[in-house]
C-alpha cells in the first residue's frame, strides 16, 4: 500500500510493505515518465517507457491487481503526485521518498510480513528512493497532465511549425499557443493547427500584460531572425537576445522549462566534428547573437539549477515548410527547385565543401526529447555525418530523376563554414537522440512532399 503523508509531513513520502516475499509492481501511467524505484545502493537503469517495478532478487509480480493501469493526475491513489502539488518543487531536483516509521503501519507490516526478523530489520531500515536519473519532476508533471500548456515562439516558421504540428499530434489534449510576427513565418505552415495564436514581436512583447499569471509547462523558443546574411549588428543582437531575455524574465518565477534554438554557427570555422564543449567562435553577428543566448541561458541555469534550460544547436536543417524563407531556405530546397526547373544546380567551387544536412523530422524529434532532459545543457542536433555539396547533387539527381552536372560558381561570402558536422555523443547519452534520416532518406521524403503529384 502507499502512504503519501505521515504525521503531517510536508513532503511526499512513500511506504512500501511486503505482502509476501516480493515487492509488487505497478504497471501504470508512471511508466511513461521513466520512473524507476530502486533499493538504496542497488541502482538499476530503467528507460523511459518501461513499466515501474519494485524489484528484489526473487519474483516480480503485481499481487494486488495484475494489469492495473491508472493515471497519475487526479488518481485517488496518489493525491500528492499532481501537477498542482509539484508547482513549488524544483524541476529536475532529487526527490527522496523514504519509508517512515509510522507506528500503525509498522505494526501492520510486522504482523503480516513473512520475512524473518533480521530480514525485516534490514528492510525497514533500508531506504527506497527515486534515482535522480529516473525521476525529474518537470517531465513527470508534463506527461501526467491531461492538458499540458505549451507555448511555441516562432511557431509559424520553418522548424517551429513542424514542431507545433508534431506536438499537436503527440499530445492531442495539449493547450497550444504560438507566438509569431510573421517576419520569417507564414500562416500556411500551420494548416490543421487547432491552438491559439498571438501575433506579437517578441523584442517588444510585454509578457505579463499578454499572459498575466498564466503558467506554461514548457516554452519552446524558436523565434529568431534566421537570415544569417543580415549584417545589421544592432537588429540581429537586439531582436534575438532581448527577445530571449524578456522570455526568461517571464518564466523565471515559475521555473518554466525552456527549450530554445541555438545554432551550429556558434562553432565558427571547423575541420572536424563539433563538440558542445568546444569554445564559441562566431564568424557573423547572427552566430554572435546565438552565442550570447547560450551564455545567458547557462548563467541562469548555474544560478538556479532547478530551472531547466535546454539549448539545441541545430545544424543544416532542411525539409517541409521552409519555402517561405526565400534566400535563407536550405541549400537542399534551392538546388531541388533549380533542378526541377531544368537548370544545372549552382554550388560553390569545387563542391567539396561539407555540411551536416539534417532532416527537419529528426530535429523535431530531438526537440521533443528535450522534455526529458534531467538538467540544463546545450546539445547538438544534426545527422552526425558531413556530406559534400557534390554528393547532395548526386542524391537530388537520383530522387528527382534528373542527370544534371553542377554549375560551379565563386563563393561570395567572406566568412563561410566550409565544414559542419555534429558530434552526437552527448545528446545520445543525455536525451537518447538518434537521427532516423540519412541524406538519401531525407531527400527522398522531402522530394515526395515538395512534388506530391510527380512520380
Amino acid at each position: 500500500m502507499f502512504v503519501l503523508r505521515c504525521r503531517e509531513e510536508r513532503i511526499a513520502q512513500l511506504s512500501f510493505f511486503f505482502l509476501r516475499r516480493s515487492f509488487f509492481a505497478v504497471r501504470a501511467g508512471l511508466a511513461d515518465s521513466g520512473i524507476g524505484l530502486q533499493r538504496y545502493g542497488e541502482p538499476k537503469s530503467i528507460k523511459s517507457g518501461s513499466s515501474v517495478t519494485l524489484a528484489n532478487e526473487v519474483e516480480r509480480s503485481n499481487i494486488l491487481a495484475p494489469g492495473l493501469w491508472f493515471r497519475i493526475r487526479g488518481t485517488p491513489l496518489l493525491p500528492a503526485f499532481t501537477p498542482e502539488r509539484f508547482r513549488g518543487l524544483a524541476l529536475g531536483s532529487r526527490i527522496q521518498l523514504q519509508q517512515r516509521n509510522c507506528s500503525r503501519f509498522a505494526r501492520d507490516f510486522s504482523r503480516r510480513s513473512t520475512f524473518s526478523s533480521s530480514q525485516r530489520t534490514r528492510s525497514t531500515t533500508s531506504r527506497l528512493r527515486f534515482r535522480a536519473q529516473d525521476l525529474f519532476i518537470s517531465h513527470l508533471v508534463f506527461v501526467s497532465a491531461s492538458s499540458p500548456n505549451l507555448l511555441i515562439t516562432g511557431g509559424a516558421g520553418f522548424i517551429g511549425s513542424n514542431l507545433t504540428l508534431a506536438l499537436q499530434e503527440k499530445f492531442p489534449e495539449a493547450r497550444l499557443t504560438v507566438i509569431d510576427d510573421f517576419r520569417s513565418g507564414d500562416f500556411k505552415n500551420l494548416r490543421g493547427y487547432r491552438g491559439d495564436f498571438v501575433a506579437q514581436n517578441l523584442a517588444t512583447l510585454g509578457w505579463r500584460e499578454q499572459f498575466g499569471d498564466e503558467k506554461f509547462d514548457v516554452i519552446f523558443h524558436l523565434a529568431s531572425i534566421t537570415d544569417t546574411t543580415l549584417h545589421d549588428q544592432f537588429v540581429q543582437v537586439h531582436d534575438n537576445v532581448e527577445s530571449f531575455r524578456r522570455l526568461l524574465n517571464f518564466a523565471r518565477p515559475s521555473n518554466t522549462r525552456i527549450v530554445y534554438a541555438s545554432s551550429a554557427s556558434t562553432y565558427g570555422p571547423a575541420t572536424a566534428a563539433s563538440v558542445e564543449s568546444n569554445g564559441a567562435a562566431p564568424a557573423n553577428v547572427y552566430a554572435f547573437s546565438k552565442t550570447i543566448m547560450d551564455n545567458v541561458a547557462m548563467r541562469e541555469a548555474k544560478e538556479n539549477p532547478a530551472w531547466i534550460m535546454i539549448g539545441l544547436r541545430y545544424f543544416n536543417v532542411y525539409g517541409p515548410r521552409e519555402a517561405h524563407k526565400g534566400v535563407p531556405a536550405s541549400m537542399v530546397y534551392h538546388l531541388a527547385q533549380q533542378m526541377k526547373a531544368g537548370q544545372r544546380p549552382r554550388i560553390f567551387k569545387q563542391g567539396d565543401q561539407k555540411r551536416d544536412f539534417v532532416y527537419v523530422k529528426d530535429v523535431v524529434e530531438g526537440s521533443i526529447l528535450a522534455l526529458e532532459a534531467k538538467e540544463s545543457g546545450i546539445y547538438n542536433l544534426g545527422s552526425g555525418q558531413a556530406r559534400s555539396f557534390n554528393e547532395l547533387v548526386d542524391v537530388l539527381n537520383k530522387y528527382l530523376g534528373t542527370k544534371f552536372q553542377p554549375d560551379y560558381i565563386e563563393n561570395p561570402h567572406a566568412h563561410y563554414q566550409n565544414f559542419t558536422e555534429a558530434d552526437l555523443d552527448k545528446v545520445r547519452g543525455a536525451l537518447g537522440y538518434q537521427p532516423q534520416f540519412s541524406l538519401e532518406r531525407g531527400v527522398a521524403d522531402y522530394v515526395e512532399w515538395l512534388y506530391p503529384t510527380e512520380k
